[in-house]
This record gives structure tokens, sequence and C-alpha cells, in this order.
């Protein structure tokens, strides 16, 4: 599992960041957060490409966290999609999309609007996704891929001694499941399993002030991607506008308990360093991405998550990209 970051700054483009959106890629899923002015382009001039996608998920209904979606849209009817997509958001959503209409026009693909409140979750085959409260003034909704605990590892001696056959007997132990053998005798998974593995857990606030909501969904997350709009230097601009500062954001994943805290919607005033600074004199495992960067999120035993830096570009474009 990684996250892609498309658009790391604030409010409006500048010539180096574009504007909010992301990407989580969990096997073969791709789920967007967020889609700003522009994020086909830089989707098109990634090494991901403009996929299909199934899903978007917007944080909220300011201009530069959907702007991009209506074209994105049209261009997917343009190549004559038929494949259905799915856009989820909070309270609202609706209202939006009865505007958009008139932008992107007849499309030939069915899509479907999903409203979500805080404490809403949408259930999948191996994980999560849960809208949580976020502090930003409008109608806006953070989300958290919460991926199930996996099964222990499987103990082949112990199963060999036991008299567990190869075969979807094993299969079914591994699924939790307790099996039969032939001469009747249960073999429960606790017999067989070890201690059951940690799962991953990725949380993406989108735009907010600190708050006790996002403390809660964060505990313990591999990985927090933070607003850092601002710098302590106006951190009374930041409560008046309901965003958050480098520092603030870093004290939130510190009592957390996160494993890496990536700071993301900066404003044109600061530079990537300045707000790293300010972070890690708080919080150590910070990072600020820049457009194009990724962030692997291997499983705990594997190590902690790491920064890529252009990780998402084609190998040629990196020299004048980066």
């Amino acid at each position: 599992m990684d996250v892609v970051f498309f658009g790391t700054s604030g409010s409006m483009p500048t010539a180096d960041r574009a504007p909010t959106a992301l990407m989580i890629r969990r096997g073969g899923e791709r789920l967007l957060f967020d889609c700003a002015e522009g994020t086909q382009r830089q989707m098109l001039r990634s090494n991901v490409g403009l996929v299909d996608l199934r899903e978007v998920f917007l944080t909220h209904y300011h201009a530069d966290h959907y702007l991009g979606l209506p074209g994105m849209l049209k261009t997917f009817a343009l190549r004559g999609r038929e494949v259905p997509i799915t856009i989820y958001g909070p309270a609202g959503l609706s209202d939006l999309f009865n505007s958009l209409r008139r932008i992107f026009g007849k499309l030939t693909y069915p899509y479907e609007l999903v409203e979500l409140s805080p404490g809403d979750s949408i259930a999948r085959e191996d994980y999560r996704l849960v809208a949580f409260a976020v502090a930003h003034g409008v109608s806006s909704v953070g989300y958290a891929l919460i991926e199930d605990d996996r099964p222990g590892r499987f103990d082949v001696e112990t199963a060999d001694a036991l008299g567990v056959p190869n075969g979807p007997e094993r299969g079914a132990l591994q699924r939790g499941e307790p099996v039969t053998l032939a001469e009747g005798r249960v073999v429960t998974p606790d017999q067989v399993l070890g201690q059951a593995r940690p799962s991953r857990t990725v949380v993406i606030a989108g735009d907010t002030a600190p708050a006790p909501s996002v403390l809660e969904a964060a505990r313990g997350a591999d990985l927090l991607v933070h607003d850092a709009t601002f710098l302590e230097d106006e951190s009374e601009r930041a409560q008046e506008t309901a965003h958050s500062t480098a520092q603030a954001a870093a004290e939130l994943a510190r009592d957390a308990g996160v494993t890496m805290l990536a700071l993301t919607h900066l404003s044109n005033r600061y530079f990537g360093p300045d707000a790293a600074r300010e972070a890690r004199a708080v919080f150590l495992d910070t990072v600020v991405p820049r457009d194009f960067d990724v962030i692997e999120i291997p499983f705990q035993e594997r190590g902690a998550p790491q920064l890529h830096k252009g990780g998402a570009l084609p190998a040629e474009a990196i020299p004048s990209l980066r």
C-alpha cells in the first residue's frame, strides 16, 4: 500500500505545487481523495496515468478540493467510458452535483453520489473506510483507511503433527475457521496460528484545525496526512481560517502516537523545509511531500513508512521536474 501525492499546495496552484489531490493504492485498488484543479493532468504526467477510477472521496466543497472533478468526469466520457463511478463526500454532495452537471453534461457511464456523516463506515473485504469529523467550519470529513488484523503465521509443523492434510483445510484454518478431520476430530485456528499480526491505518484529515476528533481517528496510525497551511508566525490566521500550523499538526501526531506525519496543503508563502523544521522540533518523523512523491506503507514487521521523492514520476521526467 502507498500514497501518491498529486497536489500539495494550499488554496491555489504554484509553479511547483498543484492544489490538493492524493491517491491511496492498495493492491489493484486506486482511491482518489480530493480532485483539485489540474488533477487529471497531474495523473497523466505521473507513472500512474489517468486510470478509470471507480471511486473518488471529497473531504469538503471548497473549490481547491473539487474543481478538477467535472473536467475529469468529462474526459472519462470522451474516452467512451462505461464503467460506473461512485463519488463520496460530506453533506451537500448532491447540491454540488446539481451545479456541476451544467459543466460536465451528459456522461457515457453511470455515477452514484454517497453522502457521508462522521462515523459512517464503508466495509470492504479486508478493510474499512471510516469518515470522521474535522474542524474546518464547513461541511467536512476526514477519512481513515483501517485494515482488518491479519491472522498469525501458520505453524506448519504443528499442523502436520495434528494431522491436518495439505489442501483446503489449511486454508480454512488460516481464515480463522475450525475444520473437522476425517476421523471427526476438530482442529481450531488457535492451535495452528500465532498471534494476530497488526494491520495498517492511513488517516487523511483534509483541511482542518487540530481537533479531538482528528486526534482520536489518528491514534496509532501508520501515516497521518494533515493540513499545514501555516507556520506558527501565522497561528492567529490559522485559527481564523480553521487550518493548522505545522507545529500544531506535529503536536497532534505526537499525541496520537502515529508512525509518520505527512504535511500538506502548504501556503505559497512557505517552503517545504520551513514546515519540516517547525514540525520536526516536536515530532521527528515528519515529512513534507512534494507533488509526485510517494509514501510506501509496509506491514509493520517489514519496517516503517518510507518517503520516495518523485516516486510517481516517469524516470525520464525526474531531472526536469525535481
